[in-house]
């Protein structure tokens, strides 16, 4: 998946198309695979056209389908899912660079990845979502702080208990 990601940041990025990796493929990438993300979200932060996504990911073999991107040689899928880049009610998100080979691939923090799965947990009562989160901060250096705030605007105080309380692996 990160080889993936990195290929579509490179090409997005050719073609001057600003996008921020996001959701599962950031939970793969913080995780070490521990969690397995069948897609990659990217959310724009430039306007750009249908076509010139399309243009640019086809200079990398990915053709659209629908609403998602495909590569006959990745396992993955390729998504643009509406913005704004958010996190619950959070719109203030800052991306941090995750490089990947020698190329920059904008990306949720550790921190907003962890909150990103636990908006799951807190808002569909995803159980794997928590999980996902419990890993990538025994993974990733986390600021719980961030988190627990966050999970108090959220009305999530009790999923942030369950949280740091987790059991999980």
């Amino acid at each position: 998946m990160a080889d993936v990601a990195a290929v579509v940041a490179a090409a997005l990025a050719r073609s001057g198309i600003r996008a921020v990796l996001t959701g599962g493929a950031c939970a793969t990438l913080y995780t070490g695979g521990q969690y397995q993300s069948s897609d990659l979200d990217f959310v724009l932060q430039s306007a750009a056209t249908r076509r010139q996504l399309d243009a640019a990911l086809e200079t990398v073999g990915f053709t659209r389908r629908g609403e998602h991107y495909e590569h006959a040689a990745a396992p993955f899928l390729v998504e643009f899912p509406a913005g704004p880049l958010g996190i619950g009610a959070d719109l203030d998100i800052r991306p941090v660079v995750y490089r990947i080979r020698g190329v920059d691939v904008k990306a949720l923090s550790a921190t907003d990845s962890c909150r990103d799965r636990l908006a799951a947990f807190f808002h569909w009562h995803d159980r794997q979502s928590l999980v996902t989160a419990v890993q990538i901060a025994q993974r990733r250096r986390v600021k719980l702080t961030k988190i627990r705030d966050w999970s108090a605007r959220e009305a999530a105080s009790a999923g942030f208990e369950e949280f740091l309380a987790c059991p999980c692996p």
